[in-house]
Parts: C-alpha cells; structure tokens; sequence
C-alpha cells in the first residue's frame, strides 16, 4: 500500500452546504466549521479531495441547470479562496426513481477510483446520510457520518463509521490529530456574596446569544461584545444592584476573563494578536489585544459625562481592567472622544471585541503555541 493515494470522498449537500437543492445564490448557507476543518485536512495530510454529490433532476423546469451551475461555481470558488482545492468532481442529475448506477450510493460515479493506484482502506467517504456509508462500504473504505442526528445504525455500517458526529471539527481532529483542533468554548459560574453568575462562551460561533444583568446599558454593550467578536455568547448575572453597578459589572468582566482563557486552552494555534481602530460618529477608539499570559493594562480615555444615563463612565475602565487580569493579557484602549461618551463607550466596545476577534484567530495549518518561550 506505500505510495498508493488516499481519498477524501466528500458530499456537497449537507455535508459543504446546507441546502438539498441550492438552485440560487441566496441558498448558500455553508455549514459551520467547514472552511477551517477542509484547510486543515489539506494543510496536514496528503488526502486528494474528491466531491460525489446526487443533485437529483438538473436540467428539468423545476432545477435548471442554469439554477444548478451559478451557484455550485460559486461554492467551487469560495472553497479555492479559502484554499481548499477539489481534485475531482463528481456530479449525477438522475432521479431516485430511475435507478441510475452513477447515483449514489452506487459507486458508477467514482468506480474508476477502485485501481492499485489508490488506497482504499485508507480513504474515507463523508457524509450526512447513511447512503453515503453505503457507499463507502461498497468502495471498500471507511465513512465519517456528519450529522448529530439520532439514528439506528445497520450492523453491517457499523464497522465501516469511523466517526458520527455533525462537528466538522472533530473530522479534522481524526484526520488530523496534530492540528489540535478542538472546541474552544468554557461555562463559567461564578457566585460571591455579591453576584451570581451563568456564562457560556464558544470562541468559534457567529455572534449569537444574550448576556443579561439588569443594568440596560451594561446590557447592550455587552451585546456589542458578542456581536463583533463573534463568540457565541449567553449569560445571566444577578448582583448586588440595591447597591450599585459596580460589583455586577466588575464580576462579569472577572468571569468573561476567565471564560476566554480557559476556551483558549494552551494558545495553540492562534493569531495572539489583535488591533483594530472603531468610528462612530464623532469618536474614534482603538484597542490592541496580546494574550500573552501575563495581565497588563492602558486606559488612554477621557468621558465628558460622569453618568450615561444612569451608568457610572468610571465603571468601563474597570470592566476592561478586571477582564485584562483575568484573561491575562495585555489591552491598550484609547478613543478620541466628541462630546457623546455613549459613542465613546460603543466604540470602545467595538474595538475590543473585533481586537479579540483577530487575536483568537486560528492560523489555517499552525499548531505551534506563538511564542518562542513555547508556553503562554
């Protein structure tokens, strides 16, 4: 078997995109993780990737192939763009019903891969249905089933399921292994005297979730956190407000520090820096971010008001400071303010949050921690 070329034979609905039929631009919905997980199979393993995807009666009035090309170009170009580059495609535009032996999970398609110039023990079929197990069991490979769906599973499949899961992360985790890509999300709860605290955060979402603590404003700039960093993010915090503020926001700072650092796990992998420059209106705010392991921080603004609204101005340095000791990294924020602290508040927040967002980036095909000390 040395020498001989492994394949990556890969479903395109379900598995890339979506949607059963993507008969227009605007059914292109790329299922999560797909672009991180393919470069990193490509950038780590000597795997040719192979596409084999019915796309059950193109060219009749109600799938046209004009419907069905535009947009599998568009698909084929927005993976090269991302680097990843399929050897062959595949494609059968039969019906069900008429039992064509290129439709999967007949092999016609890609029988011509069954050669000595392929190892085919060594390849792996991925897909969302059990046809594609099938198949793989047929073409005398293996098969990574990509759904969460439950399932009962054939006997005769079950040796032939490498991996079910619906995270394309833990394919490449298999294929993979030393990429070291695995989830980067952390619950923390966090409860004093003084607060009670639920939070969840997925580094690698898409700037969904709510974070709620009773104080409106605090609110929707934690909203600008999840939204431009775009962690998934929910939380629920109840504190000491008979009080005051203070307490709240500086315990939900700690634990959204804390949160951030332990999903980073070792740092393996990530950009570890992030700058970005926010307009809004009449201010400009700036935020440089190094996860560095070691807690230092550099406040370089002025609020024209004590109060927005009813929020102590004060507080927002100490949300940003207590975030920095708890993450233990390195953040510098100034803004150039107008006379709008709201605006100099948001923009802040917006810096921060697409600073973080930069910083936690992992590089495509990088498994070193960044550092030449080797440990952050």
């Amino acid at each position: 078997m040395i020498g001989k070329k492994k394949v990556l034979f890969i479903d395109r609905d379900g598995v890339i995109v979506n949607e059963c039929q993507v008969d227009s631009y605007e059914k292109i919905v790329y299922i999560p993780h797909v672009f991180e997980a393919l470069r990193t199979i490509s950038d780590n393993t000597d795997y040719s990737f192979v596409m084999v995807s019915n796309q059950d009666g193109v060219g009749t009035p109600s799938f046209t192939y004009e419907g069905y090309i535009g947009p599998m170009e568009r698909i084929l170009d927005t993976l090269r763009g991302e680097r990843i580059v399929f050897d062959d495609i595949n494609v059968d535009f039969s019906m069900p019903e008429e039992d064509a032996p290129t439709r999967k999970p007949k092999t016609g398609m890609i029988d011509r891969y069954r050669s000595d110039e392929y190892d085919m023990a060594a390849s792996f079929m991925i897909g969302d249905r059990l046809t594609d197990m099938i198949l793989a069991r047929d073409m005398g490979c293996r098969g990574f089933l990509l759904t969460d769906e439950e399932m009962e599973i054939p006997e005769d499949l079950k040796p032939v399921i490498a991996l079910k899961s619906g995270n394309w992360l833990d394919v490449a985790a298999y294929l993979a292994a030393g990429s070291i890509l695995s989830e980067r999300k952390c619950s923390i709860k966090r409860k004093t005297k003084e607060t009670d605290i639920d939070l969840s955060v997925n580094l690698d979402g898409t700037g969904e979730g709510l974070i709620t603590s009773g104080v409106g404003f605090f609110d929707h700039m934690l909203q600008q956190i999840v939204r431009h960093s775009r962690f998934d993010m929910s939380g629920r915090i109840v504190g000491d407000l008979e009080v005051d503020e203070h307490h709240t926001v500086e315990d939900t700072a700690i634990a959204l520090g804390e949160a951030v650092l332990k999903a980073l796990g070792d740092k393996r992998g990530i950009e570890r820096y992030g700058t970005e420059a926010v307009m809004m209106d009449d201010t400009v705010a700036f935020a440089s971010i190094d996860f560095s392991g070691r807690p230092d921080f550099i406040f370089d603004v002025s609020f024209s008001m004590e109060r927005i609204g009813t929020f102590p101005s004060e507080l927002i340095r100490h949300f940003f400071r207590s975030f920095a000791e708890a993450a233990r990294c390195n953040l510098y924020l100034s803004a150039r303010a107008g006379g709008d602290s709201h605006h100099t508040a948001e923009a802040l927040f917006k810096a921060f949050a697409r600073a973080m967002r930069k910083a936690v980036r992992r590089i495509p095909g990088d498994s070193r921690i960044p550092s030449t000390k080797g440990l952050l």
